[in-house]
């Protein structure tokens, strides 16, 4: 007897482990530090050392709301980024690979990663 497989996988309906998730949201932040954050990056050092006009005309726009926001997300991305990085060092080491020592380390770095960007986010806005 065979047994119906399904025909298509939903990657939606599959619930993954806590370190699955935060390997996979280290490595998404990896990339939209690279790309949008990298070309943002640059292009605003470039104005704003390119010459004083270009920091006159830079302020406003670091001022607006939208951007306070996008700069915070981009902090989170970055520090997400760096705990995850930390652990994933750790693992390296073989450091926290049993499992409840992967699962408090993932918490960990979910912790960290928002309560550091809290407190950046409150300095920053």
């Amino acid at each position: 007897m065979q047994k119906k497989r399904p025909k298509y996988l939903n990657l939606l309906q599959i619930r993954q482990p806590l370190p699955a998730v935060v390997s996979i949201l280290h490595r998404v932040s990896g990339a939209l530090l690279f790309f949008p954050g990298l070309p943002a990056l640059l292009y605003g050092l470039d104005t704003a050392l390119g010459s004083p006009h270009g920091y006159a005309r830079l302020q406003p726009l670091l001022q607006s709301p939208f951007c306070k926001v996008a700069l915070i997300l981009s902090l989170w991305f970055f520090l997400h980024h760096f705990c995850a990085g930390i652990r994933h060092l750790a693992l390296d080491l073989h450091l926290g690979i049993e499992l409840q020592q992967a699962r408090w380390s993932s918490k960990l770095v979910i912790a960290a990663g928002i309560i550091l960007t809290v407190l950046f986010g409150i300095w920053i806005w």
